[in-house]
């Protein structure tokens, strides 16, 4: 789902237009940055926790040389789901399938880079080395 469809579906159940919904869920997203930027956390009932925390610097491998390589230490956002988000998710009783796009997206967020066989880059390249 993107912003343009939560924009929607607020606007058909509360009546608003559009433009003025987007403006509204524009500026609660504007306000959620702004306070994991000044305080370093937000927790919003009902919902989940959003928190600044920092990863620890690391030791890596490219994987296309093989060359090891420092990882700086970097700032992340994390999210833990709140009680009610939880026990809503956990009783799905079918899980939405996501579109080839989506998948892609979704793939690259979690470090797959998009590969087509929705294999982290580092295995498809041994896995075509192998054969």
């Amino acid at each position: 789902m993107t912003k343009k469809e939560i924009v929607k579906q607020i606007a058909d159940k509360i009546g608003l237009t559009q433009l003025k919904t987007k403006e509204i869920v524009q500026q609660t997203f504007d306000a959620i940055v702004e306070t994991l930027l000044e305080d370093g956390r937000i927790e919003l009932r009902n919902f989940g926790v959003f928190e600044v925390k920092q990863r620890k610097a690391r030791k890596a491998r490219n994987p296309r040389t093989g060359e090891r390589v420092d990882v700086p230490p970097k700032n992340v956002v994390t999210f833990k789901p709140g009680k009610e988000m939880e026990e809503r998710v956990r009783n799905l009783t079918h899980v939405p399938e996501l579109s080839p796009d989506e998948e892609l997206v979704a793939g690259t967020a979690n470090g797959m880079r998009g590969h087509p066989d929705g294999k982290p880059r580092a295995k498809a390249q041994r896995a075509r080395k192998a054969t």
